[in-house]
């Protein structure tokens, strides 16, 4: 191997003349020789050419991976992922994965499709829009509404088609409360059931104060998502009045809240119903011997509600027509306020069944009528031995509302 003499006067000094292509070129030199290189190193990069830019990426490859990933047009987008992949290679474009990815996402989405509308899918969400957007379908009531069913029921399978009307007129049932379930995942029927039947009866109250003035045969109903329903994001439930009557129907407005009712009113039903929730929580057990102890705490419970009762209405200024009758009441009330009490220190069976007929007497509702009277409420006490459900028992187990 030769090594090149130092440079001399006719010998050029310093780089090589730069080169005409991208690629370093070197002068000839015999075979097995190295080309000579100037004596000392040069900057990184000189002696070459000027930087190469790599080919643009492929806009069909882009748009196919955009439309693919979104699954919207799907038939689109797979047509400019094959269009892309034939441009890339013709014109030497990058773009190659994105052109496949979008492809494969985009016929997995037209299989979809496809699949939906063979199986009907597509027609049953189209028609669950309309007649939301109609208004004619179960998801699009509000509180306040009265409605029709198709076949006149509350029961049965879901009822999805609803024709909303005056509730001036025969409906069959009337809408007292809305409220949504929350989560993603279905809980099932049977959570979703018991849901509504525990937050539809404590609602109830919120919407007919006056359980005196809800027909006895009226109960509570409500529509709850199904599980197809809530995969299109029906989250809410719906609480219904309705007649227990078969092909029995509703006629006027069964609403009497503060929207409708005077502050004398609205004062009176508040203490009632602190009384009302109450009695409502007796025990399970039918006879006092199988459940003393439980007994006991209900009478308890009693006791305080009493005197939180009689209290509101000490407190409320009435109407000159109203005074008089309000306190007569409230007399009765503190006296079987005494027998509860008595009925919840009982040590035996007998001595609380003593204690409480005395008490519950003393809360006959026939002994509110004159105090309803003259507040202008409804004088009729409601009846539980109809078959009805009975709506106006305002959830007390004993029968006994004042």
């Amino acid at each position: 191997m030769s090594i090149p003499p130092p440079p001399g006067p006719h010998q050029p000094q310093g780089p090589y003349p730069p080169p005409q292509s991208g690629l370093p070129q070197y002068p000839q030199a015999a075979y097995g020789q190295q080309p000579p290189y100037p004596g000392a190193y040069q900057p990184w990069g000189q002696g070459y050419g000027s930087y190469v830019p790599q080919p643009p990426v492929n806009g069909l490859a882009i748009a196919s991976l955009v439309l693919g990933l979104l699954c919207c047009l799907p038939g689109v987008g797979l047509v400019l992922g094959l269009v892309g992949l034939g441009q890339i290679r013709r014109r030497g474009e990058r773009g190659r994965a994105m052109a496949v990815t979008g492809s494969v996402l985009s016929g997995l989405g037209l299989a979809l499709w496809v699949l939906v509308l063979a199986t009907g899918g597509a027609a049953d969400f189209w028609e669950g829009v309309k007649e939301g957007a109609s208004g004619s379908s179960s998801l699009s009531l509000a509180t306040g509404d009265c409605f029709d069913t198709p076949d006149g029921t509350l029961t049965g399978d879901l009822v999805s088609d609803v024709d909303v009307v005056d509730c001036a007129k025969a409906h069959d049932g009337e809408v007292f409360a809305t409220y949504r379930l929350k989560g993603s995942d279905y809980p099932g029927d049977d959570s979703v059931g018991d849901s509504a039947d525990r937050r539809c009866y404590a609602l109830e109250d919120g919407y007919a104060m006056d359980g005196w003035a809800v027909p006895g045969d009226v109960d509570v109903y409500y529509f709850t998502p199904s599980e197809d329903s809530w995969g299109y994001g029906d989250r809410e439930v719906a609480c219904v009045f309705g007649s227990t009557t078969e092909g029995k129907t509703l006629t006027g407005s069964l609403r009497n809240d503060e929207s409708v009712l005077d502050a004398d009113q609205i004062a009176y039903l508040g203490a009632a119903h602190v009384l009302n929730t109450a009695l409502g929580t007796v025990p399970e057990a039918e006879y006092v011997e199988d459940d003393l102890p439980g007994y006991r705490q209900w009478a308890d419970r009693v006791t305080t509600a009493l005197g939180k009762q009689t209290a509101l209405l000490r407190a409320h200024d009435w109407a000159p027509d109203a005074k008089q009758p309000v306190h007569d009441l409230v007399a009765d009330l503190d006296r079987a306020k005494a027998e509860w009490a008595k009925a919840a220190q009982a040590t035996d069976a007998d001595t609380y069944y003593a204690h409480y007929d005395k008490g519950s007497a003393l809360l006959d509702p026939k002994r509110a009528v004159t105090a309803r009277k003259a507040l202008g409420l409804a004088t009729t006490p409601p009846s539980y031995d109809d078959g009805g459900g009975g709506s106006g028992s305002g959830g007390s187990g004993s029968g006994v509302e004042v």
